[in-house]
């Protein structure tokens, strides 16, 4: 049985990834001796082996396991499924804790800040906890603290992360991972420092100033550091509670949440790499529910202009059949030696992915398929035929562009709103066009001091 007090102490922590990384030694070991001696891959008993052992950890390797299950073939279809099962939940720390932790961010004197901070969390995640606290002057705010010893929690799992690949890296898959590998571990690293976390909900800000659907939470920087953040309070409901309101309630949550998502990305090249449930509560006007706050900002991923002209070159390539087209997006993208087959394939997902905003009508997201096989079909067509022709190296662009689309898809499944995506995003086009998304995305950078991830010309590709 782990204590609360071994949670919260880096011993506690450095134990507990000992074991994690000597039960997973141990199945690595296992497979390895089926594949000497000629024996069957028992997949199905490893892949539980392998989610019991992780599941120990409850800490960043969660996300991590829960992004891979999204991308086909990124890991054996026995381990997508059992690791798409584990939560990202984290203990809560206690109030003592939780004053040494406040003390270290904020001083000794740090409760004097506040009119108000209360004892229990919230909410509780992976990285750290939120606390429900008031200001001097009254406003409401969250108080996002992290978890002590974060930092070696992270790379500690981006051992483990490792070994996953090497494992499957032996089993011939059809994805060359290291680019993937790369990028969790940038985007991972950069969840940890709440300063740009702070920045990157003054972008999103900056975004949705001016739309009454969508509301972000202002950023205390008085009451922030880089390991704690304090963001205004947003009151709302879950969106899970609307599953059953009427489908005119359901379309307008809908359509703000796929603005949310495409907005930033077809104004200033960003995106939210982890939509799901818990980053989304829905508010309400005059007793009706009309937008939705967007709650968390750790993964914002900025792309270089290229990238964006690649998605909606896509796009259009897709819309009109046009295949020359289609292979010059997947080369900006960043996917190289591509041959016919290997297109053909990549096309399967990509028409996947694209479905909803390339037929000019009313649907549902999922279109008469059953929400739990949505992408099902897909995903073991695109791991077969990578298995016969791969592999195929993902960029690292792709990784959290892909995990964003099928996050947001699985949060609009539960809505099951009838809307015509195709106009939506055809209307976001014309309302940011591409050939302004330089000058806009390097503006609103600078305003909000996030680096630009483009080279010094900033002319789409």
């Amino acid at each position: 049985m782990v204590t609360d007090s071994e949670r919260n102490t880096f011993a506690g922590r450095a134990s507990r990834y000992a074991r994690v990384g000597g039960n997973m030694s141990g199945i690595a070991a296992k497979m390895m001796a089926s594949r000497l001696f000629g024996g069957e891959l028992q997949h199905d008993r490893n892949a539980m082996e392998i989610a019991r052992a992780l599941g120990n950890l409850k800490g960043p390797l969660m996300k991590v396991a829960q992004l891979l299950s999204t991308i086909p073939d990124a890991l054996p279809p026995e381990y997508a499924a059992e690791l798409q099962t584990l939560q990202s939940d984290a203990p809560p720390m206690g109030y003592p804790f939780v004053k040494r932790r406040m003390a270290a961010e904020l001083g000794a004197n740090w409760l004097q800040r506040f009119a108000r901070f209360d004892k229990a969390p919230a909410a509780a995640a992976s990285l750290g906890q939120v606390h429900r606290a008031e200001t001097l002057s009254g406003e409401a705010v969250a108080c996002k603290l992290q978890y002590p010893n974060m930092d070696s929690a992270i790379e500690a799992d981006l051992k483990q992360l490792g070994l996953i690949f090497q494992l499957h890296r032996r089993m011939r898959p059809g994805i060359d991972t290291s680019e993937i590998n790369a990028e969790i571990g940038d985007r991972l690293r950069e969840e940890l420092d709440y300063a740009r976390e702070a920045r990157a909900a003054k972008l999103y800000g900056l975004v949705f100033a001016d739309d009454p659907t969508i509301h972000v939470p202002s950023v205390h920087d008085d009451l922030s550091t880089r390991r704690l953040l304090t963001l205004g309070w947003l009151d709302g409901r879950r969106l899970l509670t609307y599953r059953e309101a009427p489908l005119e309630v359901r379309n307008r949550l809908a359509k703000a949440l796929f603005r949310a998502y495409w907005a930033p990305f077809a104004e200033i090249g960003v995106i939210h790499g982890d939509p799901h449930l818990g980053n989304y509560t829905a508010f309400k006007a005059d007793g009706e529910p009309v937008g939705i706050n967007l709650l968390d900002y750790g993964c914002i991923r900025l792309f270089p202009i290229s990238f964006v002209g690649g998605v909606i070159a896509l796009y259009e390539g897709l819309l009109n059949g046009d295949e020359e087209r289609v292979v010059h997006a997947y080369e900006t993208w960043g996917f190289r030696g591509l041959s016919r087959e290997l297109i053909d394939i990549l096309n399967i997902w990509a028409r996947f992915i694209y479905g909803p905003i390339l037929e000019d009508r009313v649907r549902t997201l999922a279109d008469g398929t059953k929400p739990g096989e949505y992408g099902r079909r897909e995903a073991f067509s695109v791991h077969q035929a990578l298995k016969e022709k791969g592999p195929v190296t993902v960029p690292r662009e792709f990784v959290f562009m892909d995990r964003a689309a099928i996050g947001l898809g699985a949060v609009l499944l539960h809505l099951q709103a009838e809307l015509n995506f195709h106009e939506i995003f055809r209307d976001q086009l014309v309302a940011a066009p591409l050939d302004g998304v330089a000058e806009r995305q390097a503006t609103a950078l600078a305003a909000v001091g996030l680096p630009n991830p483009n080279p010094r010309s900033l002319a789409p590709a």
